[in-house]
Protein backbone atom coordinates (compact mmCIF):
# COMPACT_ATOMS: atom_id res chain seq x y z
CA UNK A 1 0.00 0.00 0.00
CA UNK A 2 1.13 3.57 -0.57
CA UNK A 3 1.96 3.32 -4.27
CA UNK A 4 -0.31 3.79 -7.25
CA UNK A 5 -0.40 0.16 -8.35
CA UNK A 6 -3.33 -0.30 -10.73
CA UNK A 7 -5.61 -3.34 -10.57
CA UNK A 8 -7.53 -4.99 -13.41
CA UNK A 9 -10.48 -2.61 -13.12
CA UNK A 10 -8.35 0.54 -13.26
CA UNK A 11 -6.33 -0.87 -16.18
CA UNK A 12 -9.58 -1.43 -18.09
CA UNK A 13 -10.77 2.09 -17.27
CA UNK A 14 -7.40 3.49 -18.42
CA UNK A 15 -7.66 1.60 -21.70
CA UNK A 16 -11.24 2.82 -22.21
CA UNK A 17 -10.13 6.43 -21.68
CA UNK A 18 -7.33 6.03 -24.23
CA UNK A 19 -9.71 4.47 -26.78
CA UNK A 20 -12.22 7.29 -26.20
CA UNK A 21 -9.48 9.88 -26.85
CA UNK A 22 -8.52 8.13 -30.09
CA UNK A 23 -12.18 8.07 -31.18
CA UNK A 24 -12.52 11.79 -30.40
CA UNK A 25 -9.37 12.61 -32.38
CA UNK A 26 -10.63 10.62 -35.37
CA UNK A 27 -14.00 12.41 -35.10
CA UNK A 28 -12.10 15.71 -35.10
CA UNK A 29 -10.69 14.75 -38.49
CA UNK A 30 -7.12 14.10 -37.36
CA UNK A 31 -5.13 11.92 -39.78
CA UNK A 32 -4.81 8.34 -38.53
CA UNK A 33 -1.12 8.19 -39.57
CA UNK A 34 1.36 10.52 -41.19
CA UNK A 35 0.05 11.90 -44.47
CA UNK A 36 3.36 10.74 -45.95
CA UNK A 37 1.71 7.29 -45.99
CA UNK A 38 4.13 5.36 -43.80
CA UNK A 39 4.91 4.84 -40.11
CA UNK A 40 8.32 5.32 -38.52
CA UNK A 41 9.43 4.24 -35.06
CA UNK A 42 11.56 7.41 -34.73
CA UNK A 43 11.36 10.77 -36.46
CA UNK A 44 14.13 13.18 -35.47
CA UNK A 45 13.14 16.41 -37.26
CA UNK A 46 10.91 18.85 -35.38
CA UNK A 47 10.10 21.28 -38.18
CA UNK A 48 8.97 19.21 -41.10
CA UNK A 49 5.83 17.37 -42.12
CA UNK A 50 6.76 14.28 -40.10
CA UNK A 51 6.91 16.06 -36.76
CA UNK A 52 4.43 14.55 -34.26
CA UNK A 53 3.23 12.06 -36.88
CA UNK A 54 5.10 8.89 -35.93
CA UNK A 55 5.63 6.69 -32.86
CA UNK A 56 8.51 8.56 -31.21
CA UNK A 57 10.25 11.89 -31.69
CA UNK A 58 12.09 14.57 -29.71
CA UNK A 59 8.88 15.30 -27.79
CA UNK A 60 8.57 11.71 -26.53
CA UNK A 61 10.68 12.52 -23.43
CA UNK A 62 8.12 15.22 -22.58
CA UNK A 63 5.33 12.65 -22.54
CA UNK A 64 7.40 10.26 -20.43
CA UNK A 65 7.95 13.13 -18.00
CA UNK A 66 4.18 13.80 -18.03
CA UNK A 67 3.77 10.27 -16.67
CA UNK A 68 6.28 10.93 -13.91
CA UNK A 69 4.56 14.20 -12.99
CA UNK A 70 1.11 12.61 -13.08
CA UNK A 71 2.36 9.80 -10.85
CA UNK A 72 3.58 12.40 -8.33
CA UNK A 73 0.23 14.22 -8.54
CA UNK A 74 -1.69 10.95 -8.08
CA UNK A 75 0.50 9.99 -5.14
CA UNK A 76 -0.13 13.37 -3.52
CA UNK A 77 -3.88 13.16 -4.19
CA UNK A 78 -4.64 9.52 -3.44
CA UNK A 79 -1.91 8.54 -0.98
CA UNK A 80 -0.84 11.67 0.89
CA UNK A 81 -4.25 13.40 0.87
CA UNK A 82 -6.05 10.01 1.19
CA UNK A 83 -8.68 10.88 -1.39
CA UNK A 84 -10.80 7.82 -2.15
CA UNK A 85 -10.01 5.89 1.00
CA UNK A 86 -7.74 2.87 1.27
CA UNK A 87 -8.22 1.83 -2.36
CA UNK A 88 -8.22 5.31 -3.89
CA UNK A 89 -4.54 5.10 -4.80
CA UNK A 90 -5.33 2.52 -7.49
CA UNK A 91 -7.00 5.29 -9.53
CA UNK A 92 -3.70 7.07 -10.14
CA UNK A 93 -3.22 5.52 -13.59
CA UNK A 94 -6.74 6.28 -14.89
CA UNK A 95 -6.31 9.86 -13.69
CA UNK A 96 -2.95 10.08 -15.49
CA UNK A 97 -4.39 8.62 -18.70
CA UNK A 98 -7.34 11.01 -18.51
CA UNK A 99 -5.04 14.03 -18.09
CA UNK A 100 -2.80 12.94 -20.97
CA UNK A 101 -5.77 12.09 -23.20
CA UNK A 102 -7.37 15.46 -22.45
CA UNK A 103 -4.12 17.17 -23.41
CA UNK A 104 -3.88 15.18 -26.65
CA UNK A 105 -7.39 16.28 -27.62
CA UNK A 106 -6.80 19.92 -26.62
CA UNK A 107 -3.40 19.96 -28.33
CA UNK A 108 -5.05 19.12 -31.64
CA UNK A 109 -7.62 21.90 -31.60
CA UNK A 110 -7.06 24.78 -34.05
CA UNK A 111 -6.51 27.21 -31.17
CA UNK A 112 -3.62 25.24 -29.63
CA UNK A 113 -2.10 24.30 -33.00
CA UNK A 114 -2.02 27.99 -33.95
CA UNK A 115 -0.60 28.90 -30.55
CA UNK A 116 2.21 26.35 -30.99
CA UNK A 117 2.96 27.69 -34.45
CA UNK A 118 3.07 31.31 -33.33
CA UNK A 119 5.04 31.20 -30.09
CA UNK A 120 7.03 27.96 -29.82
CA UNK A 121 9.87 26.34 -31.73
CA UNK A 122 7.25 24.28 -33.59
CA UNK A 123 6.60 26.82 -36.35
CA UNK A 124 5.71 24.01 -38.74
CA UNK A 125 3.40 22.19 -36.31
CA UNK A 126 0.14 21.00 -37.86
CA UNK A 127 -1.13 18.79 -35.05
CA UNK A 128 -0.54 15.15 -34.23
CA UNK A 129 -1.54 12.11 -36.17
CA UNK A 130 -3.85 9.81 -34.18
CA UNK A 131 -1.02 7.26 -34.13
CA UNK A 132 1.29 9.83 -32.53
CA UNK A 133 -1.35 10.85 -29.97
CA UNK A 134 -1.96 7.21 -29.07
CA UNK A 135 1.78 6.64 -28.77
CA UNK A 136 2.09 9.74 -26.59
CA UNK A 137 -0.48 8.28 -24.19
CA UNK A 138 1.52 5.04 -24.10
CA UNK A 139 4.78 6.95 -23.51
CA UNK A 140 3.08 8.77 -20.63
CA UNK A 141 2.07 5.37 -19.24
CA UNK A 142 5.71 4.28 -19.49
CA UNK A 143 6.76 7.34 -17.49
CA UNK A 144 4.08 6.54 -14.90
CA UNK A 145 5.39 2.97 -14.68
CA UNK A 146 8.98 4.21 -14.26
CA UNK A 147 7.89 6.50 -11.43
CA UNK A 148 6.00 3.60 -9.84
CA UNK A 149 9.03 1.30 -9.96
CA UNK A 150 12.04 3.57 -9.47
CA UNK A 151 13.25 5.53 -6.45
CA UNK A 152 12.19 9.19 -6.52
CA UNK A 153 15.74 10.47 -7.02
CA UNK A 154 16.25 8.18 -10.02
CA UNK A 155 12.92 9.28 -11.54
CA UNK A 156 13.83 12.94 -11.07
CA UNK A 157 17.30 12.34 -12.54
CA UNK A 158 15.79 10.67 -15.63
CA UNK A 159 13.37 13.58 -16.09
CA UNK A 160 16.19 16.12 -15.84
CA UNK A 161 18.34 14.13 -18.28
CA UNK A 162 15.43 13.93 -20.74
CA UNK A 163 14.93 17.69 -20.53
CA UNK A 164 18.63 18.47 -20.90
CA UNK A 165 19.20 16.12 -23.86
CA UNK A 166 16.15 17.38 -25.79
CA UNK A 167 17.05 20.97 -24.92
CA UNK A 168 20.59 20.49 -26.15
CA UNK A 169 19.76 18.62 -29.36
CA UNK A 170 16.68 20.51 -30.60
CA UNK A 171 16.57 23.51 -28.26
CA UNK A 172 13.12 22.50 -27.09
CA UNK A 173 11.67 20.40 -24.29
CA UNK A 174 8.72 20.25 -21.89
CA UNK A 175 9.88 23.19 -19.78
CA UNK A 176 10.49 25.45 -22.79
CA UNK A 177 7.18 24.43 -24.37
CA UNK A 178 5.23 25.33 -21.23
CA UNK A 179 7.02 28.66 -20.86
CA UNK A 180 6.50 29.59 -24.50
CA UNK A 181 2.85 28.53 -24.54
CA UNK A 182 1.95 30.45 -21.38
CA UNK A 183 4.35 33.40 -21.38
CA UNK A 184 6.48 33.63 -24.55
CA UNK A 185 9.91 35.15 -24.01
CA UNK A 186 11.82 36.79 -26.85
CA UNK A 187 15.14 35.60 -25.39
CA UNK A 188 14.07 31.95 -25.65
CA UNK A 189 12.64 32.44 -29.15
CA UNK A 190 15.90 34.05 -30.29
CA UNK A 191 17.99 31.29 -28.73
CA UNK A 192 15.87 28.62 -30.42
CA UNK A 193 16.05 30.43 -33.76
CA UNK A 194 19.85 30.76 -33.46
CA UNK A 195 20.05 26.98 -33.24
CA UNK A 196 18.09 26.52 -36.43
CA UNK A 197 15.04 25.23 -34.58
CA UNK A 198 12.65 28.01 -35.47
Amino acid sequence: MGTLIPDRRTLVVSLAIAIAAIAILLAMGRAPICECGYVKLWHGQINDGGNSQHIADWYTPSHIIHGMIFYAFGWWLFVKRRIGGAQGFRWGLPLAVFLEAAWEVAENTPFVINRFRSVTANWGYSGDSVLNSGADILWMGFGFWLALRLPVRVTVALAVIGELVAGYVVRDNLTLNVIMLLYPLDAIAQWQAAGGVA
